[in-house]
């Protein structure tokens, strides 16, 4: 159940019997062969077989997120993390607002992080917001079953390869992992680094692997939303 699927009736009347609602944070931003909006289409995803299963409200997700490394990347759209952390905070006082009370934010990129820390302040003040994070791609779930088949998680490699983020061949082989480097790169430092975009490692695997990260972390979702 989406917000474009309701009218303003409709959500009041859920309000009468719920206050849970579901906020996909994500990213415009290359991911090399994949998809430009990858970091929106994996929570957007397991958010929405997350409320078929619950019947959970889900949010419009915010496509837009904190990318300024790899804005020489043509189709990267990044908005500055000041402007962005008072965008979010703008969604979660209008969510708020209307008497949400219960929000799971499901954030896909790793560049959106710093305004984990910034809802600290938003929190303090609403004490009556409960507020749950959650990266999928972070979680000992993932992380055990990439061990499990001695895979190695990274940006634009195989572990974000669903089918619903190809949207163009993948390489067969396997990239090397760049040196690693403890400089801040600028955006033409970070395209000279990481090239085509991946981080290193296998471009895609068999989507029986990629079925069984994708059915854990739905699991995890809709024990998150619980909220005991």
């Amino acid at each position: 159940m989406q917000f474009d699927d309701l009218n303003w009736m409709l959500v009041e009347n859920y309000l009468k019997s719920d206050d849970r609602v579901m906020l996909v944070l994500g990213a415009c931003e290359q991911h090399g062969y994949l998809s430009l909006l990858t970091d929106v289409k994996i929570p957007l995803a397991l958010a929405q077989a997350a409320s078929q299963n619950s019947g959970v409200l889900l949010a419009p997700p915010l496509n837009f997120g904190c990318s300024p490394y790899f804005l020489d990347y043509p189709g990267t759209i990044s908005l500055r993390l000041h402007i962005y952390q008072d965008v979010v905070e703008d969604i979660l006082r209008s969510l708020y607002g209307a008497g949400f009370r219960r929000v799971l934010i499901l954030n896909g990129h790793g560049g959106n992080t710093p305004v984990k820390t910034h809802l600290v302040g938003l929190v303090n003040e609403l004490t009556d917001l409960n507020l749950r994070w959650h990266a999928w791609w972070t979680s000992d779930t993932v992380l055990e079953i990439a061990k499990k088949h001695n895979l190695d998680p990274e940006h634009a490699n195989w572990l974000e390869a669903f089918d619903f983020t190809k949207v163009s061949p993948l390489p067969a082989d396997s990239k090397p992992t760049p040196h690693p480097t403890t400089s801040i790169l600028n955006k033409t430092d970070t395209r000279k680094l990481y090239e085509d975009g991946s981080f290193g490692g296998l471009y895609e695997v068999d989507s029986a692997i990629m079925q069984e990260i994708f059915d854990a972390c739905l699991e995890d979702v809709i024990e998150l939303l619980r909220f005991e």
